[in-house]
């Protein structure tokens, strides 16, 4: 088992996007009042006093979309200049990149992680639920200056969702020719959008690399991350490709992280919703960080027999919250 040190931090539950595969269709979620968010205070408290002292290192931040999330840039800084924080990246749609990129580089953040689930601006407008114009060129702009602001890697995050746009692998994989890009493909997975998950399945990362491997070669890359990814590349590429295999492999004896979302809840596996720690309702009836670390290191202890390890269907049972609300 490896040493958990990984925290994802949902920031916020909103996102200005409806992708398929994060929420189910036509749904009204119950967005998070304001102040059931943790705030910028609290969550500086809990990693500071709780998650730091009981071994977390690296943190990744999430939403929603993180964005959307009031003073982001202040409180990147903050997290990034502790002293203890040995890695900080952000996952997000890259719609409001663009403007904020050059702010978020001085702030401290060195890695970040964009969706581009297709190169098709029609099928992008499919995915993400708006079909707003110029949403995915915004995107695209958001990319092109993050990379040039010095982010790197500069990762692209892609679930492959049959029929939808599994078709463009090739020409997704292509991006990591001439640029050091990391194409990360994704499983589709039966949380937050069952109804799709039912209707489309999934893909295999196995038969994605089979699809490159045919067209260029594929060998596999010393490169690593922080994450589950199996890591290869084309021939004479610049950048990388990963494969997130959460659906055919188990990978439960990698797992290195826990997931904390906007209203405090400390999640120890995706997959399940086992062993969850309502942390900000504790923080504020006043239980010391003392306490709260204990309570955070005993979820810790018990983390192997959490995680998930059946393979045939990836989760059991309905999910009560989306993958927007999870925090991804």
């Amino acid at each position: 088992m490896n040493q958990v040190d990984y925290l994802r931090i949902s920031l916020i539950d909103r996102c200005n996007f409806r992708c398929q595969y994060c929420m189910p269709a036509g749904a009204e979620l119950d967005y998070l009042l304001k102040q059931q968010l943790l705030t910028d205070e609290e969550l500086l408290i809990l990693i500071q006093e709780v998650f730091i002292p009981v071994g977390f290192t690296r943190f990744r931040l999430t939403g929603g979309e993180p964005l959307l999330r009031p003073h982001i840039v202040e409180l990147i800084e903050k997290i990034a200049h502790l002293p203890q924080t040995q890695d900080l990246a952000m996952t997000t749609n890259g719609f409001l990149l663009a403007p904020i990129a050059q702010s978020l580089y001085n702030a401290g953040l060195r890695r970040i992680n964009i969706s581009l689930d297709s190169l098709d601006p029609h099928i992008f407008n499919q995915i993400i639920g708006n079909h707003g114009r110029g949403r995915w060129q915004q995107v695209w702009e958001g990319i092109q200056t993050a990379y040039n602001v010095g982010f790197n890697p500069l990762k692209l995050n892609v679930v492959v969702v049959p029929g939808v746009n599994d078709h463009e692998i090739l020409d997704l994989a292509a991006l990591t020719i001439d640029k050091q890009w990391h194409v990360r493909f994704i499983e589709f997975m039966p949380i937050g959008n069952g109804d799709l998950f039912g209707d489309r399945g999934w893909i295999s990362s196995a038969n994605l690399r089979q699809s490159i491997r045919e067209r260029w070669g594929l060998t596999e890359s010393q490169v690593r991350g922080n994450g589950p990814a199996d890591v290869f590349q084309i021939p004479g590429a610049k950048g990388t490709l990963g494969f997130i295999s959460q659906m055919s492999e188990c990978f439960c004896d990698r797992c290195n992280r826990m997931r904390l979302s906007a209203d405090g809840w400390l999640r120890p596996c995706l997959l399940k919703e086992t062993g969850q720690i309502d942390l900000k309702t504790d923080l504020r009836a006043g239980i010391s960080t003392k306490e709260l670390k204990e309570k955070v290191q005993e979820i810790l202890n018990i983390k192997p027999e959490i995680n998930f390890k059946q393979r045939d269907s990836g989760t059991v049972g309905a999910y009560t919250r989306t993958m927007s609300q999870i925090g991804g």
